[in-house]
């Protein structure tokens, strides 16, 4: 701004004789002289102000040019095309069970006098476990050997009376059926007493037992439950369209919520030959070697393997793209996002096969897409080198004074 030229301050009158110049008002003087200074200056300053807030527009414009081309990139995290093997599998859930299980039952009636085996225990078939009051059973068993003894000893002498002629033949026959009935008798009287010995109908663990010793025990009455967890089977219920790619003897995987990071491995035991009509649906079976960790009941993620290619063209699931339309990805060429159409194959867990579309070594955007758009220019960040990085800084601050 060009400085405000100096007015110079008319002298004071200071005659003695009467003068107008005494009595005239000293900003009646400087009136005219302020308004020539600001006529002058206010041009200066317009053009001054002007021209500073043209520089400061074209820097402005200059900064925010740079800005903006840095703005443009789009950040992103890629991902090279690779080969490994790949398999197609199906994928449910069920709980375990044990396909050889028995309920044990009282086949005669008895107060339970001892008791060999506690739940958890290991058990094999034909092994004592319960011993029932045998006093009233060993009776019988008196009382139909006797009755046995009676007629044994008619039956003798009615033979030796048939060859003198003293006892017809109908005489005879007839002591000979009541012997044979008395016989019978009394293996059911020995069978009966057999009966307060309860015995494993198989081997297995006790899961349950619902006696106490002293306890009068009914005939037919449910009293320990046996089951056999050296072989466990899970049943999957299956769309039909899956009834041509599954059969037995596939390979099953299984992982079980209990026992986080561990797999089982299994085989497909049969596949039901019908489809229910009302689910839609058809039964298989997977079966389990019984392992000490593995127990019936348990909820297991079941994955069946029905076919595998060991060397196929793979990128991870999350780089396909969302929108509804041809499996497609982004793939980064001379800096720039390019939308590409694949044909996708097998998927398994994080990974998808590509049958067209990619080659080997192209690298595919895995996180930013959704800011992208065909033609897009990227920045690509490399994770790795973020966290050596950030590592390096942090030996740094830990090492400074």
């Amino acid at each position: 701004m060009t400085p405000m030229p100096r007015i110079a301050t008319p002298s004071r009158n200071v005659s003695t004789q009467g003068s107008p110049a005494r009595h005239r008002p000293r900003a009646a003087l400087l009136a005219p002289a302020l308004l020539l200074a600001l006529a002058l200056t206010l041009p200066a300053c317009k053009q001054a102000n002007s021209a500073g807030a043209q520089a400061a527009q074209a820097s402005a414009a200059k900064a925010g040019g740079k800005d903006k081309k840095v703005v443009d990139k789009v950040p992103v995290e890629v991902t090279v095309v690779s080969r490994q093997p790949i398999a197609a599998s199906y994928n449910g859930t069920a709980s375990l069970d044990a396909p050889d299980e028995a309920q044990v039952i009282a086949k005669t009636s008895g107060i339970v006098l001892q008791l060999f085996t506690e739940e958890g225990q290991q058990v094999r078939k034909g092994q004592v476990l319960v011993k029932l009051d045998s006093e009233r059973q060993r009776l019988q068993v008196a009382q139909a050997q006797a009755q046995v003894d009676k007629l044994q000893a008619n039956y003798d002498r009615s033979q030796k009376m048939v060859a003198a002629k003293l006892v017809s033949a109908s005489d005879n026959d007839q002591i000979k059926y009541d012997l044979q009935n008395a016989k019978v008798a009394l293996d059911m009287a020995r069978l009966d007493l057999s009966y307060t010995d309860v015995v494993a109908p198989i081997s297995g663990v006790v899961a349950q037992r619902s006696i106490k010793v002293g306890n009068f025990v009914q005939i037919n009455s449910p009293i320990i439950r046996i089951i056999d967890n050296s072989t466990l089977q899970a049943t999957l219920n299956v769309p039909e369209r899956e009834l041509t790619r599954l059969k037995g003897g596939l390979p099953a995987t299984m992982e079980v919520d209990a026992l986080p990071g561990k797999a089982f491995k299994g085989v497909v035991d049969h596949v039901a030959p019908i489809v229910d009509a009302g689910s839609g649906t058809f039964r298989v079976v997977c079966r389990f070697a019984g392992d000490k960790l593995l127990q019936p009941g348990m909820f297991g993620r079941i994955r069946i393997d029905y076919d595998r290619r060991a060397n196929a063209l793979v990128i991870p699931r999350l780089a396909l793209l969302e929108d509804g339309g041809d499996p497609a990805v982004f793939v980064v060429r001379d800096g720039k996002a390019v939308r590409t159409t694949i044909a996708v194959g097998f998927t398994d867990g994080q990974w998808a096969e590509v049958r067209s579309g990619l080659a080997e070594g192209d690298q595919v955007v895995t996180a930013g897409k959704i800011a992208l758009r065909d033609g897009s220019p990227v920045s690509v960040i490399d994770r790795k080198a973020d966290a050596g990085v950030a590592a390096s800084g942090s030996s740094v601050a830990d090492s400074a004074p």
